[in-house]
């Protein structure tokens, strides 16, 4: 059973989605984090992705009283990520009530540096987040490119001990277009087992049964609640055996 995984996007202390990682599209959702992480869990939701985007984009934890008040009000497993550079910045994180950091940008740039945050902190603390655009990944709030081939990437990190990973086509992502079914199916075909949560693009239910189909773990959405496009109700048959 493929696990659910609303996302909350953090900008000013609110409730916000963006398009490809574009600051120019916010859209603010809510006032309050905290009221939409208990309408999700309402619904029978059991997990939450948190991304603190003033923090990613200045380099620094900026919106670690929205964790707090979410971790202390829900008893929602969070992941949270966006200015992590720092052992100290992971204490922070997960002292604030997340269960995982989610990281990214600083797996590419100081992959020794998170080598040793898994060692000490244990794999089960950390999901790496792997951004791609035409299957190299990209960092920095996408706006900065590589030539690391998304499946060498993950693969480097599984050998560090890495077990979870999600992954966004920043292509998709906020489009409401439609996931990158080909992608994932290409990633778990050379790395079968793989936990994979896809990011990016849902739209529909049906986005969520082709992703189980292939065989991913789990599935991050955005928008597509926020928009209505998926109605909480309809999330039912996803959310009675969620994986942990």
């Amino acid at each position: 059973m493929i696990e659910v995984i609303p996302a909350i996007d953090i900008i000013d202390g609110k409730c916000v989605r963006l398009s490809q990682g574009d600051f120019e599209t916010k859209k603010v959702y809510s006032e309050s984090p905290l009221e939409t992480a208990k309408q999700f869990e309402s619904a029978g939701i059991t997990r939450l992705h948190m991304v603190d985007l003033d923090g990613a984009r200045q380099g620094r934890l900026i919106n670690l009283a929205s964790l707090s008040q979410v971790a202390s009000n829900t008893n929602l497993k969070l992941d949270f990520g966006g200015g992590i550079k720092t052992k100290g910045d992971v204490l922070s994180v997960l002292n604030a009530g997340a269960g995982m950091i989610n990281i990214g940008s600083i797996a590419v740039k100081q992959p020794t540096l998170v080598s040793a945050w898994i060692d000490e902190f244990g794999s089960d603390k950390i999901l790496l987040g792997a951004d791609v655009r035409d299957e190299k990944i990209v960092m920095h709030g996408w706006q900065v490119s590589t030539d690391i081939g998304i499946v060498e990437f993950i693969e480097d990190f599984v050998s560090r001990g890495i077990k979870q990973i999600f992954c966004t086509d920043v292509a998709k992502d906020g489009l409401l277009e439609g996931t990158s079914i080909d992608l994932y199916q290409k990633i778990l075909s050379k790395l079968p087992g793989l936990h994979l949560i896809a990011s990016g693009g849902v739209r529909s239910i049906k986005d969520l049964e082709a992703l189980e189909a292939i065989g991913c773990a789990g599935v991050i959405i955005g928008k597509a609640l926020y928009e209505g496009r998926i109605q909480l109700g309809e999330l039912k048959k996803f959310l009675a055996h969620g994986i942990n």
